[in-house]
């Protein structure tokens, strides 16, 4: 295992001493009820006032924590071992910016109690970059492809915009945002299918973390007064997106043994 990527060891240390981190706030909660660590750890924040370490408090933040330690080692181990294929300038840009996208995302839990909308931006303006990237990379694409990304990423990082400097959204436009972004996301996933360049599980993982919030909804569901649910639930879906924008950039330094085929984006 440690030899089929190129960062393993790394990966799997820092795995390794997050998962350690995990089990001691775990045994924490259950000597002396606090779920203050486990908290901070899992959600990046602290704990909210009056929520108690209830067994199903306790099973949603350790959902939360395998799911940190399982995208840990997805992204940090690297593109498989090996030389990489021969790489244009705009595929090594697209990569950068998949990995500065993963680093958004997980910024945006970071800094959700302090700069919230400030990581909105940051990560809506980095995942608009990789639009742009990923249509050149993919090759000739139809232009509502592309004006789905623009509009999706491009709408969020100016309603981020607007939020910070305090003047008015108009109504909708998250809405109208969040559709097209979502569209764009499934014909990205339906071109890497077709893309020899990209394998079968990082296509998987684009498609749960598509799906993933309908499910995610109904399984809070249960828990109307729990934020602890929503919250830890969420998690889940932010890591399924920053493993897949991780592995569309390792895959893309993964050696092969022939050339990529050519495709286009049929939308």
């Amino acid at each position: 295992m440690l030899r089929r990527h190129r960062s393993a060891l790394p990966a799997l240390l820092v795995t390794g001493l997050y998962g350690a981190a995990l089990t001691v706030a775990v045994v924490v909660a259950l000597i002396s009820g606090s779920l203050g660590p486990l908290w901070w750890l899992t959600l990046f924040a602290t704990v909210t006032e009056g929520v108690a370490a209830t067994g199903q408090n306790l099973l949603l933040l350790v959902l939360a924590g395998l799911s940190w330690a399982w995208g840990i080692w997805q992204i940090l181990r690297g593109p498989l071992a090996g030389p990489p294929p021969q790489q244009d300038r705009n595929t090594l840009r697209l990569r950068v910016a998949l990995y500065v996208a993963t680093a958004t995302t997980w910024l945006l839990h970071v800094t959700a109690s302090s700069m919230w909308a400030d990581a909105t931006v940051i990560d809506s303006a980095a995942m608009w970059v990789v639009v742009l990237l990923f249509m050149r990379v993919l090759g000739r694409d139809r232009q509502y492809t592309r004006g789905a990304g623009v509009l999706g990423y491009g709408g969020f990082t100016v309603i981020g915009v607007l939020d910070l400097v305090g003047w008015p959204v108009p109504d909708g436009a998250e809405l109208i945002c969040g559709l097209a972004g979502l569209a764009w996301t499934a014909l990205v996933l339906r071109a890497q299918g077709y893309d020899d360049r990209w394998g079968t599980a990082t296509v998987a993982y684009g498609i749960a973390a598509l799906v993933a919030p309908i499910f995610l909804v109904l399984a809070a569901l249960p828990f109307p007064d729990e934020g602890s649910a929503v919250e830890a639930l969420g998690v889940v879906s932010s890591v399924l997106i920053m493993i897949w924008l991780a592995r569309s950039a390792h895959d893309l330094a993964a050696p092969r043994h022939q050339p990529a085929a050519q495709t286009t984006l049929e939308a």
